[in-house]
């Protein structure tokens, strides 16, 4: 039994929109996240930190939803920038039941177990760099109470926190998130979103007592990442 984190799948099988067209490691992403994903068994956990497919909506989603359904064990699912398909719970509930796709969990505004750990978390924002307009500033806002409200759930269980956006990178710290994985005593911080020439602006590492870790599927070569045993 393990815990795999991988972020930033960006399939494209309802959308034409390939990542090969970018060059270096993502010409055959596709074969090699299959590969790579191969790893996990039916016993296994994995956390998927949004961006997971180009579709539009549910229906166009279909088909890369059907690919995710072939990765063993439980799937918890965030939301990425470009997660347009993202709807409701119940209505991706009901999406993945009319489908027959099974052990998919939406990971938002709570939190789920894994052998005495948490896993918490939402999607994050770049509220530093989107700053100038009320409609930022409020969707800011609500992902800070969708990850209080995530970290709240989880009660005293001790918390890993999976983001799609980083909270800090180099020239950037959002301090209100932070602070919450500070206040609520979280350890261990995964994020995605960052890509090519970006990864160099990552920060990994301990920082003010928290482990942060980049798990974008391009910075893992594909290959998920085992958070836990």
């Amino acid at each position: 039994m393990a815990l795999y984190a991988i972020g930033d799948l960006h399939l494209c099988l309802g959308a034409p929109k390939p990542m090969d067209v970018f060059g270096g490691n993502w010409v055959g992403y596709m074969d090699k996240l299959k590969e790579g994903l191969s790893v996990i068994g039916p016993e296994d956990t994995t956390v998927l930190l949004g961006d997971l497919s180009w579709a539009l909506d549910l229906a166009s989603a279909r088909e890369d939803f059907a690919w995710i359904n072939q990765i063993p064990g439980r799937k918890i699912i965030l939301k990425g920038n470009h997660d347009y398909w993202w709807s409701t719970a119940s209505k991706f509930y009901k999406f993945c039941e009319e489908n027959n796709f099974s052990d998919q969990w939406i990971l938002n505004n709570n939190h789920y177990e894994y052998n005495g750990w948490a896993i918490c978390g939402t999607r994050g924002w770049f509220f530093e760099e989107e700053r100038g307009s009320d409609h930022d500033e409020k969707v800011f806002k609500r992902e800070l109470i969708r990850l209080e409200t995530s970290l709240k759930s989880a009660g005293d269980l001790p918390k890993i926190v999976f983001l799609h956006y980083p909270p800090l990178y180099k020239g950037y710290r959002c301090e209100e998130i932070i602070e919450l994985l500070n206040r609520y005593e979280v350890r261990q911080c995964f994020y995605g979103h960052l890509h090519g020439a970006s990864h160099g602006l990552a920060l990994e590492g301990q920082w003010d007592g928290v482990e942060y870790r980049l798990v974008a599927a391009d910075k893992l070569n594909f290959q998920p990442y085992q958070v836990l045993f």
